[in-house]
Order: structure tokens, then sequence, then C-alpha cells
């Protein structure tokens, strides 16, 4: 079973780092959508997709996927550029 291991950005309205957790979420399988034919709605044969494990650590989310033999795909997370700024340069 393919597993996808990430950090998840931070939402847009907070002003931290976020929670510093890593997620572990199963990647969907090829043909495991379908459109039923009663109400049109779409469905999934397949329900491990909606299935998201936290991790305080990168370390112990490579160690879980190891343990239960998933192929696994680590994202490491971009490093923000922070730029200094200081309110009396507005005024330059």
């Amino acid at each position: 079973m393919q597993v996808r291991i990430y950090k998840p950005t931070k939402s847009t309205m907070q002003s931290g780092d976020g929670n510093g957790l890593w997620l572990l979420e199963f990647v969907e399988s090829s043909g495991s959508k379908f459109k039923e034919s009663l109400m049109g709605r779409t469905s999934s044969k397949d329900m491990a997709n909606e299935v998201k494990i936290k991790f305080p650590t990168l370390e112990e989310a490579v160690r879980f996927a190891e343990k239960k033999n998933y192929n696994f795909e680590v994202i490491k997370p971009k490093e923000r550029l922070l730029i200094k700024k200081s309110y009396a340069s507005n005024f330059k």
C-alpha cells in the first residue's frame, strides 16, 4: 500500500508555525472512485484514503510505515524565507 508522509502547511488564519505534526495519509488508488447510478454521487470503494494519522516527528511516521510494510514517500517542507522589516523603514 502506498502512503505519503508530509508536514501540512499552516492555515492562513495562523500566525505561528502551525502545529508541527507530521501526517501519514494513504494515496488514492486508481479506479477506486465511481459514480452512483441512483443519485449520481461520487463514491469510493476504498476508504483508506480518508485515514490521516498524525505523528509528532518524522522518524515516528517512517518507523510506523516500515513496520506495516507500506511503500512510503516523504515530502519535506519548504523552508520559509522570513524578511525582517522595521516599522521605521516605511518612512525613509
